[in-house]
């Protein structure tokens, strides 16, 4: 795929961004509620983006992390917490639970069923739909944990925060650091 000059560009803002690149989630995941604890908006915080978008964004190169720190290029993505994977997971399973055991409860609630039979139905129904939705809330948690553990493997994971002033610059780049963040800079720009 190659881009096209007249349709495909970035739109660049004139908000200063400050960088870091983390070599583990859990310092990364630290630092992120650090800046969020310290005033920054979720909206002002962004990763990079997953192979997929790093292939429509900018082909199909080999990247590492230092090469796309100031890249405005580099594709964004919004940061997913493990708590919130977590809830997606548990919605996922018992979402699946529900609808198994609500279809099976629908079909055996007559007034000729036994209390005893509608349980059962219940159960059998709810069991099977209930380990869909485990396999497939698993999905939805590896796909998180691969995300990570590529661009670790990428050369880390790349962290960008808007600063709308000197003042958020320095604490920006503060928290970064105190989190093990590497390479951590500011420029002058964002996407």
């Amino acid at each position: 795929m190659t881009k096209d000059p007249k349709t495909d560009h970035t739109t660049y803002i004139n908000i200063p961004e400050a960088v870091g690149v983390f070599d583990n989630f859990e310092t990364l995941q630290a630092a992120i509620y650090d800046l969020m604890m310290s005033g920054f908006s979720r909206y002002d915080i962004s990763l990079l983006g997953d192979k997929e978008a790093m292939k429509e964004k900018l082909g199909k190169s080999y990247w590492q992390a230092k090469d796309l720190e100031d890249n405005p290029d580099a594709p964004r993505a919004a940061f997913v917490s493990e708590e919130a994977i977590g809830e997606l997971e548990g919605a996922v399973a018992g979402g699946f639970f529900f609808l198994g055991s609500y279809i099976a409860m629908a079909a055996m609630l007559t007034p000729l069923s036994t209390l005893a039979a509608s349980i059962a139905a219940i159960a059998i129904g709810g069991g099977p739909a209930a380990v869909v939705g485990a396999v497939l809330a698993r999905r939805v948690g590896q796909h998180h944990k691969d995300y990570y553990a590529d661009q670790i493997r990428q050369g880390g994971i790349l962290l960008w925060v808007r600063t709308t002033d000197t003042a958020k610059q320095d604490l920006a780049v503060k928290i970064l650091k105190g989190h093990s963040g590497r390479d951590v800079h500011v420029h002058d720009w964002s996407e």
